[in-house]
């Protein structure tokens, strides 16, 4: 699905630029840095959160189940809010 008409940017193309640790784009911006362009109207940016926020909530949930407490996806999910 396209997520940015501006761009052309789909949202597999978003997912594919998190990749985790900490190089990992937390915000818009940082998402269209990865993926070489830059936002035009803007309107993109909430779908390109809530792909953001679901990614960081999906890598949350597999890291509690394998390493628990000692997981820190919790503290840059805050961070990044």
């Amino acid at each position: 699905m396209i997520v940015c008409s501006c761009n052309v940017l789909s949202d597999g193309q978003v997912r594919a630029c998190l990749n985790p640790g900490p190089g990992c784009p937390r915000t818009p911006a940082q998402v269209y840095a990865c993926l070489g362009c830059s936002p035009k109207c803007g309107r993109c940016a909430r779908t390109i959160r809530g792909i953001l926020d679901r990614a960081l909530a999906d890598a949350h949930a597999a890291c509690t189940t394998t390493c628990g407490a000692a997981c820190t996806l919790k503290e840059l999910k805050e961070e990044a809010a």
